[in-house]
């Protein structure tokens, strides 16, 4: 036995992970980051070269890794489309008209952007905040909160985002009822959001015109593109599961097509030029985007194949360690390092999936998701890392500290009702 092979196999990984914490904060990108992750696990398991080029090159090509890359990439096409085309700033336009309530508005444009994944999205929203928070003598600090914070309430199961798609692929756990198990929880943040603002007064001269004559069709022609993707892809994912039930990607065909479909439409409606359409395809991004996607996955399949994976679980269960425990913290200090959600989702549930399963937790991992997503997202909205929070504070000229104090309480109450939802479904499961 090798002198590294004497070292205990949490030591070993925990080693990895400081030095993926490490290269993240140095700005090194994702994708070489976790790449280089691989490269060290491979290398204190003892992992032979041959059989880690298998391994990484056996995930690249497995067909979730492939469809989730390119639903991912898919996604950021339809947001640049949006943004690009100018249609996204119609459908907020078109929203301002519907309801005069400053406090609803207040939520819902943030709210909509959120509903869309794209890096600094809050900046996007700031102008129509600041707007309406100029009318209520609002200070800097508590719209960047209120941007911010409603700009991020989709984030814990919305399937668009990477982070969500991931998740439900590396626990192999059906999208549909964990989006229904999640939804609590962006209720949840809604209502804690609307706290601070619940003594906000309605500005005089704002009251609802009734004769103004606004039509709601103009806001939903707008809502088109998600809605096409949402509706279409959700039944196309449950009918192709059905029709192809040995397919392991049923469901993902059905979120690609409808994907396609909202593009097409946007690019159709908006008349975009070749050259516009040529622009938002050959984005850089996307294919960042895509190799981050793949060399997450080439790490959870170097854990795996590295036997890592059972080494930390033979180690755990032998020092009782509470496997909720570790779903709380784990998530919650890897988010609020490196402020990235798909980072946090990447770097712990490789871990604690085979836990779940080796304890005899299989029947309630959807729980055990929901909890790690709610505790590392949390941690993400608090890192001073997170781009959204450094560009709203900037946009309106507040100080971290300021911000800060509207929102941590929130946070620990979102971690707390995650821990009690946990329990509660948790003692539900074990009596059906």
């Amino acid at each position: 036995m090798s002198v590294l092979q004497q070292i205990p196999a949490m030591v070993r990984v925990l080693i990895v992970f400081v030095c993926v914490l490490f290269l993240i904060r140095k700005k090194l990108s994702l994708g070489h980051t976790f790449v280089l992750g691989a490269i060290l696990l491979s290398f204190f398991f003892g992992l032979h070269p041959k059989a880690m080029i298998d391994s990484m090159a056996g995930s690249i090509v497995y067909p979730r890794t492939l469809s989730l890359a390119l639903i991912v990439s898919l996604i950021l096409v339809l947001s640049s489309s949006l943004e690009l085309s100018g249609q996204m700033n119609r459908l907020l336009g078109k929203f301002k008209g519907l309801i005069t309530n400053i406090k609803i508005n207040l939520i819902v444009f943030p709210a909509l952007i959120g509903l869309l994944p794209m890096p600094g999205g809050a900046v996007f929203s700031a102008p129509m905040v600041k707007e309406l928070g100029m009318q209520s003598d609002l200070s800097g600090d508590k719209l960047s909160f209120i941007n911010y914070w409603f700009r991020h309430i989709w984030e814990y199961w919305w399937p668009l985002y990477p982070g969500v798609l991931l998740a439900t692929v590396m626990a192999d756990i059906n999208i549909f009822k964990f989006i229904c198990f999640m939804c609590p929880i962006t209720l949840l943040a809604v209502y804690l959001g609307y706290l601070p603002l619940k003594d906000l007064h309605q500005p005089s001269g704002n009251t609802p015109d009734h004769h103004s004559g606004v039509a709601v069709w103009p806001f939903f022609r707008e809502m088109i593109p998600i809605l096409l993707v949402i509706i279409p892809g959700l039944c196309m994912g449950i009918c192709f599961s059905y029709l192809f039930p040995h397919l392991s990607i049923s469901k993902e065909i059905g979120l690609i097509l409808a994907l396609l479909m909202s593009i097409g439409w946007v690019w159709y409606k908006n008349s975009l030029s070749k050259d516009k359409i040529w622009k938002v395809i050959s984005n850089p991004q996307n294919l960042d985007m895509m190799y981050i996607v793949a060399s997450i996955l080439i790490f959870k399949g170097i854990l795996e194949d590295s036997h890592a994976v059972e080494a930390i679980s033979s180690e755990l269960i032998m020092l009782k360690v509470p496997l909720m425990l570790i779903a709380v913290i784990l998530p919650f200090l890897v988010g609020l390092i490196t402020g990235i959600t798909i980072a946090f989702v990447g770097v712990t549930l490789p871990i604690l999936i085979p836990l779940i399963h080796s304890l005899g937790e299989t029947d309630f991992i959807i729980p055990y998701v929901m909890l790690t997503m709610v505790c590392g997202f949390s941690g993400v909205l608090l890192s001073p890392l997170h781009l959204c929070l450094i560009l709203s504070n900037e946009y309106f000229n507040a100080g971290m500290g300021a911000v800060y104090k509207h929102f941590w309480l929130l946070c620990v109450c979102l971690m707390s009702s995650a821990i009690a939802y946990f329990l509660i479904s948790h003692g539900i499961l074990k009596i059906i």
